[in-house]
């Protein structure tokens, strides 16, 4: 007889989720401070887990940048209609998601290598990126319209914001979000 019942289980299982989210933001940290091929072990110990803790979740390494790249493309994704809720404007709702969209993207420059591995793995990634986030771009971008520059494409932003990302940690004297910081003031209209 099981005398665990539903609230252990369920307990257990937001323990998991607990760990596996602890787990995603330690690794997406260590890989954009090390790379991907930094030592599980340091991750499990920014986790605060063991190691067998991350092969459990994550039985490979790829398991595990795929997992941390999906992680950060939801946080972007539903970061857009919270700003839009908790933000004074729709202008400053897409200022912050740009803000976030960048630390996604100086994360995915520490994933870059491994992205571009020719691993099967990681070939539905960037395809799964422009599904959850351009109509997430376009959904801010309609909603500021009245704040904007007419004319701005969610992909094309999305694009400049990249590129503009693209130097950030290879250059201490680039800053990117300077340089992403002077784009958003100059969609806003005159």
């Amino acid at each position: 007889m099981d005398f665990s019942g539903g609230p252990v289980e369920t307990r257990k299982r937001a323990d998991a989720r607990r760990n596996e989210k602890s787990l995603l933001e330690a690794a997406a940290a260590a890989f954009i401070a090390s790379g991907v091929e930094v030592p599980v072990r340091e991750i499990a110990a920014k986790a605060g887990v063991g190691v067998g803790t991350i092969y459990r979740h994550f039985p490979t390494r790829a398991d595990l940048v795929v997992a941390v790249y999906r992680h950060q493309v939801e946080a972007c994704a539903e970061a857009g209609p919270a700003l839009l809720a908790d933000s004074p404007t729709p202008y400053a709702a897409l200022a912050g998601w740009i803000d976030q969209f960048v630390d996604f993207l100086i994360t995915k420059h520490g994933l870059a290598e491994a992205l571009q591995s020719g691993d099967a793995t990681f070939e539905t990634l960037h395809a799964y990126f422009l599904e959850r986030l351009v109509p997430v771009c376009a959904q801010l971008l309609t909603a500021a319209s009245a704040e904007i520059v007419p004319g701005i494409e969610p992909v094309g932003l999305m694009r400049a914001v990249g590129n503009l990302c693209i130097g950030a940690g290879k250059d201490p004297r680039y800053d990117a979000r300077r340089m992403v910081a002077l784009l958003i003031a100059g969609l806003a209209k005159p």
